[in-house]
């Protein structure tokens, strides 16, 4: 009975409370490391950084504090923390080597939100694709191109190569090569297109849209169309100016010329 008391006391009552104040650090611990993070988000969300950022720091926080709780609670318990953090660090080693690619995707996913080159609803040209972000994520950015296909590309290889954001500046220039033939009126032409210019609403006064003679080419005189639209606009606008163009000349009667070979045909009688 002796014996049976002393294991009591010796034993189970101090492992009792020990687990009892280690379950109380952990839960206590927890519901604080939430509060600071729910806290620490109310500041950065008035600064209007980005919401994805703003969630991927809060839970960056909320991590870090929660690992702190937990080796307290664990230190609480008599356990030795300098072997856990041994065992806890080959272990994320050899996690680290086995998920390399995917670490490296994650590193690149907050160097994209950290430094924002793109923001979502951009039109991009990245890793050899091109479409409207839709979606910013840790590991990978998804676009959709204008015929409505999905695009996932890892962060890593967005980030590691050349990134082409075509609305971050809201505007854009129209380059067009128009041809006319060598017989036809320089100035002529030159006007018909200038009026086409000015009489779109889309066209952009500043920056002046620029008609200029660029090139005596092989079988054409060619004009430098050089227009700027919003960015949003460039498309139809293009579109838009080739056809009225095309119409516009035809009407004219200057002739926009098309690459052509003659071929002569000589007959030779034979030596008699």
């Amino acid at each position: 009975m002796e014996d049976g008391i002393n294991i009591l006391n010796d034993y189970v009552i101090p492992w009792g409370v020990r687990l009892i104040i280690a379950f109380a650090i952990f839960y206590i611990g927890k519901a604080i490391a939430k509060a600071i993070s729910e806290f620490a988000k109310k500041p950065m969300s008035k600064s209007g950084m980005d919401t994805m950022l703003i969630n991927f720091l809060g839970t960056m926080i909320y991590s870090i504090l929660l690992i702190a709780v937990v080796l307290a609670a664990v230190d609480q318990l008599g356990i030795n923390i300098t072997s856990l953090l041994a065992i806890v660090g080959a272990a994320g080693l050899a996690v680290g080597l086995a998920l390399k690619d995917s670490l490296s995707n994650f590193a690149a996913g907050v160097m994209i939100i950290i430094f924002r080159p793109f923001k979502i609803g951009d039109f991009i040209n990245a890793a050899g694709s091109a479409g409207t972000v839709d979606e910013i994520g840790l590991f990978c950015t998804l676009l959709h191109t204008g015929d409505n296909q999905r695009i996932i590309i890892p962060n890593s290889s967005v980030l590691g190569g050349t990134i082409v954001n075509v609305n971050t500046l809201g505007t854009r220039r129209v380059d067009l090569v128009i041809g006319i033939g060598y017989d036809d009126n320089i100035g002529q032409a030159r006007d018909i297109i200038l009026g086409i210019i000015d009489a779109d609403p889309r066209i952009l006064k500043d920056p002046e849209a620029g008609v200029a003679l660029g090139e005596l080419a092989d079988s054409s005189v060619n004009f430098n169309v050089r227009p700027w639209v919003k960015a949003e606009d460039y498309w139809a606008v293009r579109a838009d100016l080739l056809e009225t163009i095309k119409l516009s000349l035809d009407q004219a009667g200057i002739n926009i010329p098309y690459p052509q070979q003659d071929v002569h045909m000589h007959t030779v009688s034979d030596a008699q």
